[in-house]
């Protein structure tokens, strides 16, 4: 592939494995170059509840909340493909860590990607490349009304925070057993000093010498 050039990459259309979804349901595509920020921006405008405004009892301002509270969805979905699927994970988390008590779906599957390769040099002859490729997917469904915990990849809310706290656990752990190791390896250093001062004699030995010559001049 030295004589060619990715020209594009196209993914080709998968079907939502979550059937009966809102027709109003967000799907937030991740893609390798979005910034988490600004995913996360709209994620949380769909999601989180916003208090009404307490300023003015007025028709005309009653409007705003209405409206607020129209744009705020029951459940969301995350969708990421090849490199991104890691980057839709971490926001996935992060929305769950910024609303309480959401359940959860994932799908894992394969899906086909197709890249078109263009000759750097049209005239040699070359023709242009179609390669298809199954590269690893990920949909995830966050819910604020239950979902069926019978289905597979379901994840309860809260279930995150002991993860977290045994993942914690095991890294304090594993820090700890490096430290021991190194307090360790110390004491081993400090046995073999001992040993070392065993070759100093050797100095006055020759210091000795001299002197020795010097007495029979």
């Amino acid at each position: 592939m030295e004589n060619y050039s990715k020209a594009r990459t196209v993914e080709q259309p998968c079907s939502c494995p979550f059937t009966g979804l809102p027709s109003e349901t967000p799907e937030v595509r991740v893609k390798d170059g979005s910034k988490i920020r600004n995913l996360m921006r709209f994620a949380l405008s769909r999601m989180e509840d916003k208090p009404a405004s307490a300023e003015g009892d007025g028709d005309g301002e009653e409007a705003e909340p209405k409206r607020s509270v129209e744009k705020v969805c029951r459940q969301i979905m995350f969708t990421g493909v090849g490199p991104s699927v890691s980057k839709a994970i971490t926001c996935v988390e992060i929305l769950k860590r910024r609303v309480r008590g959401l359940h959860q779906y994932t799908r894992l599957h394969h899906q086909t990607v197709q890249e078109v390769w263009e000759p750097l040099e049209p005239e040699a002859g070359l023709d242009s490349l179609t390669v298809n490729r199954k590269v690893p997917a990920v949909w995830v469904l966050l819910s604020k009304d239950p979902l069926d915990n019978n289905q597979p990849g379901y994840q309860a809310p809260g279930s995150f925070d002991a993860l977290w706290a045994q993942a914690a656990k095991e890294e304090m752990a594993s820090q700890r057993h490096g430290q021991r190791r190194k307090r360790g390896g110390g004491v081993v250093g400090r046995g073999k000093a001992p040993g070392r001062q065993a070759g100093r004699p050797r100095e006055p030995r020759k210091s000795q010498g001299r002197g020795g010559g010097g007495g029979q001049e």
